[in-house]
């Protein structure tokens, strides 16, 4: 790109941008004209949040585990609109989908426009069952939009079959494509209001793509497409190198260590085993600095793992990937011992 700019962006790119889209869509069950990238899930989420018509009396329903930037995203929404940001308490543990579904959907009324909720939330690391709410909001006429940061790569997406109107999710999470690779899936319904942050030579272009919604945001300026032209070699990596051993080999090494875990401060489980992936909480003893808690993991040990806040309750949220061992686990669990003496 550096070589030839010119060339690269005046004469490859919307090929490149193609065969990217197709092999992101492939892996993700959507159609090529469904997806667009964009640097992250929060641009993404901006993008759409204000692309919403919304205005007082709606109502916008999430969780109360939702990540802080979409919270701040709507909060911000919500005040330009004069709109309201519900976040549905679902309080822990979690026994199960049908509770969870119970719990959020009791926040649905006549007023509720919009469902915002992540497929695997940051804070908890839990997986909702997003599917039946989905179902549920389509019958009910409410748009869903699903915050996917830490689902692909983890778990299988299916975007056609979760149905959602729209999904963005990261790609440099999990599937461990580079900084800033991320995408914005929209079914064909409701692309055509979706008007992109950024106005360029996409609008009323000259030289029409497949669609006037990869037109709008494909093409955003002059800017390094490295990270989402890499997308297809981080899929075909995985593929290459059976990958689903390797996801099922962290899920066990995940399910282990919640259990050790949680034995060692004698906290019981947030949520069932089947509500979880790579990735898993445990409850904090309460009182716990969670500052000091993290600085220690990490100077002592060299430990990095969040700790996360949901209301009063503090929780360690542990991401177990292919390149993690047991002898990792051992580390961790001998460090929450030594700093969690009974």
């Amino acid at each position: 790109m550096e070589r030839q700019p010119v060339e690269f962006l005046g004469r490859r790119f919307d090929g490149l941008m193609a065969e990217a889209r197709t092999s992101l869509a492939s892996f993700l069950g959507a159609q090529t004209d469904e997806i667009v990238y964009f640097p992250n899930p929060t641009t993404a989420i901006n993008m759409v949040a204000r692309n919403l018509s919304l205005g007082p009396g709606d109502e916008i329903l999430a969780s109360d585990h939702e990540y802080g930037a979409m919270d701040r995203t709507w909060r911000f929404i919500c005040k330009k609109t004069g709109a309201q940001y519900i976040n549905q308490p679902v309080p822990l543990p979690i026994h199960g989908d049908d509770e969870f579904i119970a719990q959020f959907w009791a926040g649905v009324n006549e007023r509720t426009r919009v469902i915002f909720l992540s497929h695997i939330t940051s804070s908890t690391a839990i997986i909702f069952p997003i599917t039946e709410i989905i179902r549920r909001a389509r019958e009910a006429g409410i748009l869903t939009i699903i915050d996917g940061a830490h689902a692909p790569g983890q778990i299988p997406v299916n975007l056609a079959e979760i149905g959602a109107d729209i999904y963005t999710g990261a790609c440099h999470k999990w599937l461990c494509a580079p900084k800033g690779s991320a995408f914005l899936y929209a079914r064909k319904e409701v692309q055509e209001w979706l008007e992109p942050l950024v106005v360029s030579w996409g609008y009323e272009s000259e030289k029409p793509g497949p669609s006037r919604f990869l037109d709008y945001h494909e093409w955003q300026g002059t800017r390094d497409i490295s990270a989402f032209l890499s997308v297809p070699t981080a899929i075909r990596f995985q593929q290459e190198h059976q990958w689903e051993l390797g996801q099922a080999r962290c899920r066990k090494l995940a399910r282990i260590t919640r259990q050790r875990i949680n034995e060692v401060l004698c906290s019981p489980p947030v949520c069932p085993e089947d509500m979880f992936g790579q990735m898993f909480t445990v409850r904090l003893p309460e009182g716990t600095n969670p500052e000091e808690l993290k600085e220690r993991l990490y100077n002592d040990y060299r430990i990095e793992v969040p700790i996360t806040r949901l209301n009063e309750d503090i929780f360690m949220r542990v991401s177990i990937q292919a390149y993690n061992s047991e002898e990792d686990i051992e580390k961790l669990v001998n460090a929450i011992r030594v700093l969690f003496p009974r």
